[in-house]
């Protein structure tokens, strides 16, 4: 009689109604989670995806395999500044505005710190990506 609460007593200490998003299909990393790529599986487990809406448009860091779920720290926003891409470098202070052309060291999404150099002094700095795709040092957002 014990033996057969140990199932039931397992089936309970789940939330009811607990779920999670798993892979469809073997996702590559860097690719954009689509609607049709994820599902809702039965289960909970802390740091992974509970929601369709956290994964459906946010960028894989590394591949997701099917059947597989996802991670929340597999996720980010999706890429809008490539390695090597030319930008728009920004800094404001005090009323005072300089742009210039820098080179992106590193790919990110809004609101990622890259590094990027300046092509003028060829100096590197960190900066923030806005939603335009410019970058912004110092006090400039």
């Amino acid at each position: 009689m014990r033996l057969a609460l140990v199932p039931l007593l397992l089936l309970l200490a789940q939330p009811a109604g607990a779920e999670l998003v798993i892979a469809n299909r073997n996702l590559p990393a860097r690719s954009v989670v689509m609607l049709s790529d994820v599902e809702l599986a039965k289960g909970d487990i802390a740091g992974y995806a509970t929601a369709l809406a956290q994964v459906v448009g946010q960028e894989l860091i590394s591949a997701v395999y099917a059947g597989r779920p996802i991670a929340l720290s597999q996720l980010a926003a999706p890429a809008i500044i490539e390695r090597n891409q030319i930008v728009t470098l920004v800094f404001l202070r005090s009323g005072v505005s300089i742009e210039t052309e820098a080179r992106a060291m590193e790919r990110g999404g809004i609101g990622a710190r890259i590094r990027v150099m300046n092509l003028g002094s060829r100096n590197t700095v960190i900066g923030t990506i806005s939603e335009d795709g410019r970058i912004h040092v110092g006090d400039s957002r």
